[in-house]
């Protein structure tokens, strides 16, 4: 793709979210969901292959019907109400239609089955772009009305996106789709403590962006898009595929790594909140979650492909992709644990 084409819709996807970041007025924030929605397009069609315009095809639909229910919605509360601020939603339908609309956009289940399709027709840096940036503008809309939508429907999509998340991701052999279940999950792991702490919301938000980069780099290095070549992959850079282990291992939210943070501080703020039943059922699906996350990891690991390398001295191979984003994003996946004081100290 032409630089200057890209840096064009890089920076419309950049003014799509600060606009709808900005935005009091929900005429204003659609209108950044619906750049974001514009600047992707092109991103996840450039290779032109089947797979990738379909993927974008289903994409384009699925935000669509979601920005026309958030317009729909939002022009009902200020017919029943006359405000367009977006603290001003306190009609019941409007605030059911917005948050059905919004958890359509970020993959929040039941609304997710666009989610690991479409994933899985773009390449490995497009689909960090759509598990990452293109989620929040949507939470920043969730946390804003979080208030006025009903506390059990919020509870009910933290839920079944954690349960749906472990499950779906058990039979996967694909890695991007792997990866869009894992971003299920973690959607539920952020919706189910935000009418109680939102700030543990942001904060597993940014571990959930920082694992998740080092996941996909990793993954882009690698070269790796399924579990069958990731059993070769420590012939060619063995160090690589340790921390790419270790991220995934993060991901899950296995301790000493910093995917444990946001899950014991979440656990922790639901058992204060009296909901033990919750923490627990979350607490489970997090071991499903685990378990497909050690699948991956035992095959990078403790497998040996029947396949022969096709090269002599395959480790002589000199990279040429960007390693600093990598070496920054594993560095915050995996090391981030000790900071928890401190963490604690500045989100209570």
């Amino acid at each position: 793709m032409n630089p200057y084409v890209l840096m064009t819709l890089l920076s419309s996807l950049g003014l799509g979210t600060t606009l709808t970041f900005a935005s009091s007025h929900w005429l204003l924030a659609w209108m950044g969901l619906e750049i974001n929605t514009l600047a992707i397009v092109p991103l996840m069609a450039q290779h032109h292959h089947p797979r990738a315009v379909e993927a974008t095809t289903k994409y384009f639909l699925i935000q669509g019907t979601a920005a026309a229910m958030i317009l729909f919605a939002s022009t009902t509360n200020a017919w029943l109400t006359g405000q367009w601020e977006i603290n001003s939603m306190t009609s019941p339908v409007a605030t059911t239609m917005v948050i059905a609309a919004l958890a359509l956009k970020i993959g929040l289940a039941p609304m997710h089955l666009w989610m690991p399709e479409v994933l899985q027709g773009l390449d490995l840096l497009t689909g960090l772009i759509l598990s990452t940036w293109q989620k929040l503008a949507p939470l920043a809309l969730i946390i804003q009305t979080a208030q006025a939508i009903d506390p059990l429907v919020l509870t009910a999509f933290g839920l079944t996106s954690t349960l749906v998340g472990g499950w779906g991701g058990l039979n996967q052999t694909q890695l991007r789709k792997v990866l869009a279940y894992s971003s299920i999950a973690h959607m539920g792991w952020m919706i189910i403590v935000l009418q109680y702490a939102p700030q543990l919301t942001l904060l597993a938000l940014v571990m959930y962006i920082f694992m998740t980069s080092a996941a996909f780099l990793a993954l882009k290095a690698s070269s790796a898009t399924n579990i069958s070549t990731l059993a070769i992959i420590w012939s060619k850079n063995p160090t690589l595929t340790t921390t790419t282990a270790l991220v995934l291992l993060s991901l899950g939210g296995l301790p000493p790594l910093t995917g444990f943070m946001p899950k014991w501080f979440i656990m922790q703020e639901l058992a204060t909140q009296s909901l033990p039943l919750i923490a627990t059922i979350m607490a489970l699906a997090a071991l499903l979650s685990l378990y497909f996350y050690l699948r991956l990891c035992y095959s990078m690991t403790l497998t040996i492909s029947p396949n022969t390398a096709s090269s002599v001295t395959p480790w002589r191979i000199q990279t040429k992709q960007a390693s600093l984003p990598l070496a920054l994003s594993t560095v915050m996946a995996l090391g981030l644990l000790p900071m928890t004081p401190t963490i604690m100290m500045l989100v209570t």
